[in-house]
């Protein structure tokens, strides 16, 4: 018993287990489907009902998942992704998504080690782990697993000994018996402490969609959900080391990026469409337009009658106008205004869903049409299988909105819908997908509009931001020159 405690304490410090320079969490599992969001759900919640502030992010391009992340924290959740963004907007998004926060969870994507290919951990949740010095708790669904589980903990812990692995958390175990046991087998192999288990609950279960999870409803029974999700947690979880892992060190932080003052002028004032239709945005697209000069008004193409007063410039962001078509469609007033405000060669800027309400009409799956702005000559249709999916490169090959041609910029896409025929518009993009290598034009142009199935993250190239910004001010400007 001697030399097995030697061994696993020279195990512990070759794996790095005694670091203590942590910048936060990392909700990592064995694979997709684990149970990574009800644990980092959880933890949120049990650490919000101790009174910490919690910070949360999302490793990849996922806003579904930012959507629970948000309302059950209480403060926006931000994406960290490291095939979109380079090693310093990913610390950058890190440390100033922080800022005022007294813990970091992170919620990993996919299995730990998965990313673009099988060749490295490019594009991986312990890309980021490691890039951003987190601290790593393993999710591993073991509710048909018994000493087996020791193995699967092992080969993790081995796989890559530069990664810091801090903790297992055991899902979806049937009974106290059986976590017994399942820790047992993990202990008598592995350096890695078990930190609790997490059992069949029913109530905290959360629903599934096409798109991965449904978004994140609106509706006051959240607070019960944050003390279900909390109890949950203070049960089953060692709480106490979860919280000294989570609040780490900011000063661990690698890279903390500066902010350039913007020019001593008024606001450009940014129109973004926020409500249960449109809410796939990545927050630090929105910060980086603040950063840049603009003040971005809210508005709800479902609720209000008209658009903002006095606006330079639209982001019309993803979501799922499908699910609310015949609302969107009914408020003639907001599709009227959006019109005319395209036709007054405004900026306006569309990714996915946005491009959709854009358009002409969308069909739903049964057949039905809802006309829409009719801003952009396109008819889409929805389709019940996922058109595309998977990161892309876009290069802008003609001047638009976003920057000149030439300018690069990475984004991601998925989607279940298709344009009908092929539109007969100017193109300023050429994507390409990660993964097959394909091709094809993109990026919509008429007039002031830009419109895309892309949703870009601008710290990958800052200058889309700051483009978009001036660009909207020299239309106003140009509106305001007697002819």
């Amino acid at each position: 018993m001697r030399r097995l405690v030697q061994d696993l304490a020279s195990y512990e410090q070759e794996l790095g287990l005694h670091q203590t320079n942590s910048t936060g969490l990392m909700i990592a599992g064995t694979a997709s489907g684990v149970g990574k969001t009800t644990v980092a759900l959880a933890l949120i919640a049990a650490m919000r009902r101790r009174g910490l502030v919690v910070q949360p992010f999302k490793g990849g391009p996922d806003f579904l998942d930012t959507g629970h992340h948000s309302r059950m924290s209480g403060r926006i959740a931000r994406n960290l992704d490291t095939w979109m963004l380079g090693p310093e907007a990913n610390a950058d998004v890190l440390a100033q998504g922080r800022r005022g926060a007294d813990a970091v969870v992170v919620e990993g994507m996919m299995g730990l080690f998965d990313g673009k290919d099988g060749l490295s951990e490019v594009g991986s949740t312990a890309e980021i782990a490691k890039l951003l010095a987190l601290s790593v708790v393993l999710v591993v669904d073991a509710g048909k697993s018994a000493r087996s589980v020791g193995a699967v903990v092992l080969g993790f812990e081995k796989f890559d000994p530069s990664l810091r692995l801090a903790g297992v958390i055991l899902n979806n175990v049937a009974s106290e018996r059986h976590f017994a046991m399942l820790k047992s087998a993990i202990e008598s192999a592995c350096a890695t402490p078990v930190l609790g288990w997490v059992p069949r609950e029913p109530a905290a279960t959360i629903p599934e969609r096409h798109l991965g999870l449904h978004a994140a409803p609106n509706e006051p029974q959240e607070d019960a959900m944050l003390e279900v999700f909390a109890e949950l947690a203070e049960r089953h979880l060692d709480m106490d080391q979860i919280v000294t892992l989570a609040c780490g060190s900011p000063s661990a932080v690698p890279h903390a990026g500066s902010t350039e003052a913007s020019e001593d002028v008024g606001p450009v004032r940014i129109g973004v469409a926020r409500d249960k239709a449109f809410s796939f945005y990545y927050e630090d697209n929105l910060d980086l337009l603040r950063e840049a000069g603009a003040e971005i008004v809210p508005f709800s193409p479902l609720e209000d009658d008209a658009l903002p007063k006095d606006l330079d410039a639209i982001y019309l962001g993803g979501g799922y106008p499908e699910l609310y078509a015949a609302q969107l469609s009914a408020n003639m007033g907001m599709l009227a205004g959006v019109r005319e405000f395209a036709a007054s060669g405004r900026l306006v800027y569309a990714e996915c869903g946005g491009m959709i309400y854009l358009s002409k009409s969308l069909s739903s799956l049964s057949g039905q049409g809802h006309p829409m702005a009719g801003v952009l000559p396109m008819q889409f249709e929805m389709t019940e299988r996922l058109v595309s999916f998977g990161y892309v490169t876009v290069k802008v090959t003609d001047d638009c909105l976003l920057g000149t041609a030439g300018t690069e910029v990475r984004g991601h896409s998925f989607h279940y819908s298709r344009i009908v025929g092929v539109p007969d518009l100017p193109v300023s993009y050429r994507v390409q997908y990660s993964l097959s290598g394909r091709e094809e034009v993109e990026g919509f142009r008429a007039g002031g509009v830009l419109a895309s199935y892309v949703h870009l993250h601008f710290r990958g190239n800052e200058s889309i931001a700051k483009n978009f910004v001036a660009g909207a001010r020299a239309a106003g400007v140009s509106l305001m020159v007697p002819a």
